[in-house]
């Protein structure tokens, strides 16, 4: 079995866009058959990344890669979540 695919998603308490973000990887990885291992951070709980992703959030890195800013597209991350296993 492939080993999972290392998905960080940078967020904040009380942000929908980044719980939509994070359901959307969750459904077209188990559509795939892929597993992930997701990490989530919180912008506001270190001022570095707050300063880096502030108000970028949802930001999404797949496999070390950025590859999503507020939204995720089903059909992007599909074929980068193929790329990466």
């Amino acid at each position: 079995m492939a080993q999972p695919v290392p998905v960080t998603v940078f967020t904040r308490e009380d942000c929908h866009l980044c719980e939509e973000a994070r359901e959307t990887l969750e459904t077209v990885a188990d559509e795939e058959g892929i597993a992930l291992a997701v990490d989530e951070r919180d912008v506001d709980a270190d001022p570095d990344l707050r300063e880096r992703y502030g108000d970028r959030v949802p930001y999404v890195l797949i496999d070390g890669s950025p590859a999503f800013k507020f939204r995720v597209d089903p059909e992007r991350a599909r074929r980068k979540l193929r790329a990466a296993v």
